[in-house]
């Protein structure tokens, strides 16, 4: 039985109380010798009788650590006293900080302990919890090397910190009242608010309807009560948007349904938004005119703070920036672009690194993929190469694999400007330097006019190395699975080989090899990008009828208007050909009259899905044809069939439920078929389209009523935040 060893644990092992979980073991077994952090891993000497005791209790690591590999070497010679702490140095950069966790209950406890020393202080932290990700400059994770450098412990925090009896000991980030991190108030023109307690008037301002924005972990929320929201929206000019809330776990329970799953999500660690069913769908029309809502608990200090100070159990927390831009971090943007949306500002002076929005979940499935859950580090192994895949243009994300692990960013936002573009370009470099990352593979989308191609293009070019388009779709499915399968691939767009746009999918094979075998019918789009904007412009180009022209003219369209649209898609002028599933979903959404005119990403979709769940469906007859050895799905047919049906006055809810339904239907029935012809046991679904329940399911069910296996990705979002994940297994599996 070995009494000696040197003890190397790879992982994620930094961040987590590792050093302090490895001492007190050490204490508990009556080890001594040494541990010290080397990068992304953990070197231990460790001497004693209950040497092999002692190996197995650290081998189980702590509850935020993650044990990739334990290796023990020989050990010449034995420190005879005590066990220390060392300084960490430099060495493997295999692991990676793990993210931003929620405020620890015990911690929360601390904070509302009467007399104690930590009451009131809204930054409370233990190795147990708190920001990770947000605060890093450099690893190994060390306070000198995080935003905490700029508070110096007070004697009574250093104790702590240096007591192995203490869950702080060796927190990188204690600091109470006298030491720490501050609050203050400002009025939106930057005046300061003199204030002894800044939550407790930032709760009553709330209370009184003011709008404030909260500097939180990662960037900083606007907040603002029910009964404010639709002021909220007015200054957003974001009036038909939903609004995610943050609210109390009792009155979570009171507004929407929610089952075991959700709510073991709504109370983890990563404290994520979860879309939950609303009770009553009617209800809270000023926040989400969906029947769902979002809705997250509390997960900060500041944030339990702020709900024991308000009246109210709901606050609308919605990110302080634009869709699709970066979050805002510093307290001089906050004042330059918010001044006319909000009334006061209520921040703090602890640095923000790395701005980090909020996760967002869906029935178990990830639709933002951010605070929390990222950076997402994954076992895989692709080869020798270091690898960056840029992602997509819209919810785009980075992803850098080296050693064996993929290491995927916390959300960027829409690529289509400047900042965004500057924010990719500044998180492909913080994730590539903690990482060690020196590029040998840089894949891209496919589209050649997105920004982040241009960034590719201009990486591969400085560090010599090679470039690798992929198209979107395909992307999407190896993000779900590298096995063979038939891919079924549904979203809004994505640029195809032909130079069209893709959107409603299947192909057949296995990374890098997969095959187009089947989609849904190309049709036009009448203005390009000026189809997304006004679906009732899709409807026309799918069914130009002159029953669908005199609906858009009982909607106020004129006849010169209507003249040059009939036009446009008679001679093809500015119009670009599809397949998207998504824009045949705004077609159906602009003819029942759900939405015409589109203000958010996603909504006539959302909205037609909604109207589908007061529904009940019906079985449609589905079109099928072949075209260039692909099987087609007619959505033409399925548009008119929803015109009929509409027309002699079936329910709206009805028409919409089986439009979603039948849809659904055909691209299963495609898949399926391929499935058979090839011999392929298995079905992979992705892309944004499968949030949708109604139809994620109908297809599930005609796929697994076949025989077969149904591959749903749970790790990454099942949108385009999985795109650069996507992108890496390709770099590392070859060229098609």
């Amino acid at each position: 039985m070995r009494t000696r060893g040197t003890i190397i644990i790879r992982g994620i092992v930094q961040g987590v109380g590792f050093r302090p979980f490895v001492y007190a073991m050490a204490r508990k077994f009556g080890i001594t010798g040494t541990v010290k952090n080397l990068g992304s891993e953990v070197e231990i000497h460790a001497c004693g009788e209950r040497f092999e005791e002692f190996l197995e209790a650290v081998s189980r690591g702590t509850p935020l650590s993650r044990i990739d590999f334990i290796d023990v070497q020989d050990l010449r010679g034995c420190q005879t006293e005590g066990f220390t702490i060392l300084e960490s140095g430099s060495g493997s950069l295999s692991g990676f900080i793990p993210a931003d966790v929620a405020t620890c209950d015990d911690c929360i406890a601390d904070i509302f302990t009467s007399g104690g020393r930590y009451e009131g202080y809204w930054a409370t932290s233990c190795v147990n919890c708190g920001p990770r990700y947000s605060i890093i400059t450099a690893i190994p994770y060390d306070r000198e090397r995080t935003s905490m450098v700029e508070f110096p412990t007070c004697p009574d925090c250093e104790s702590e910190y240096t007591d192995p009896s203490c869950r702080r000991h060796h927190a990188q980030t204690i600091a109470c009242a006298a030491c720490g991190p501050r609050l203050a108030l400002y009025r939106a023109d930057g005046t300061p608010v003199a204030a002894a307690d800044p939550v407790r008037e930032a709760a009553a301002l709330l209370d009184g309807g003011a709008i404030v924005a909260i500097r939180g972990i990662g960037g900083f929320h606007i907040a603002c009560t029910e009964e404010a929201a639709p002021e909220l929206k007015r200054r957003l000019g974001r009036t038909e948007q939903p609004l995610a809330v943050m609210a109390t776990a009792g009155e979570v329970e009171r507004i929407a349904v929610v089952s075991d799953e959700e709510r073991e999500v709504l109370r983890s660690l990563e404290r994520p938004i979860v879309v939950l069913e609303k009770k009553d769908h009617a209800s809270h029309p000023g926040i989400s005119n969906l029947h769902t809502i979002g809705c997250m608990l509390p997960y900060t200090g500041l944030h339990h703070l702020l709900f024991a100070r308000l009246a109210h159990p709901l606050l609308v927390m919605t990110s302080a920036n634009l869709p699709g831009y970066p979050m805002i971090t510093d307290l001089s943007v906050a004042l330059g672009r918010l001044s006319g949306e909000v009334d006061y500002i209520l921040t703090h002076d602890r640095r923000i690194v790395n701005r980090c929005d909020d996760s967002v979940v869906r029935d178990g499935y990830i639709i933002r993929l951010s605070r929390g859950f990222a950076p997402k580090r994954a076992a895989i192994d692709l080869g020798d190469a270091c690898i960056l895949g840029v992602g997509p243009e819209l919810n785009a994300n980075v992803s850098v694999y080296r050693n064996g692990f993929c290491i995927t960013s916390p959300h960027v936002g829409n690529v289509r400007n400047p900042q965004t573009l500057a924010y990719l370009q500044e998180t492909t470099e913080k994730i590539g330097g903690l990482v060690g990352a020196r590029y040998d593979v840089i894949v891209h989308d496919l589209h050649p006019q997105f920004l982040s191609t241009r960034y590719a293009k201009e990486i591969a070019e400085a560090a010599g190395a090679e470039l690798l388009a992929v198209q979107h779709h395909r992307a999407h499915i190896a993000a779900a699975t590298r096995e063979e399968c038939v891919g079924i691939a549904i979203d809004g767009v994505g640029y195809g080989d032909d130079g069209t746009i893709w959107g409603g999918e299947v192909f057949a094979g296995r990374v890098p090899h997969l095959d187009r075998v089947a989609h849904l019918e190309v049709v036009p789009m009448p203005g390009g990008d000026l189809a997304t904007r006004f679906p009732e412009r899709m409807l026309y180009g799918i069914l130009p009828t002159s029953g669908v022209r005199d609906l858009l003219a009982s909607r106020g369209w004129s006849e010169i208007e209507l003249a040059v649209l009939s036009r446009q898609v008679e001679r093809g002028l500015n119009v670009a050909a599809t397949s998207s599933t998504g824009r045949v979903l705004d077609a159906a959404a602009a003819l029942l009259g759900i939405c015409r005119e589109r203000t958010y990403d996603g909504e006539p979709a959302m909205k037609l899905e909604s109207a589908a769940y007061a529904g009940r469906a019906s079985a449609w007859d589905l079109v099928f044809s072949r075209n260039d050895g692909r099987e087609v799905l007619s959505t033409r047919s399925l548009l008119a069939e929803a015109y009929r049906r509409s027309a002699v006055g079936e329910r709206t809810n009805d028409v919409a439920a089986s439009f979603q339904y039948n849809l659904a239907r055909g691209v299963a029935a495609m898949a399926v078929r391929a499935a058979e012809e090839r011999g392929i046991p298995r079905v992979a679904l992705s892309g944004g389209v499968v949030y949708n329940r109604a139809i994620r399911e109908t297809i599930a069910g005609e796929v697994r009523a076949a025989g077969l296996e149904m591959i749903i990705n749970r790790d990454y979002p099942l949108g385009d935040g999985c795109i650069s994940f996507g992108q890496v297994v390709y770099g590392g599996s070859g060229k098609e």
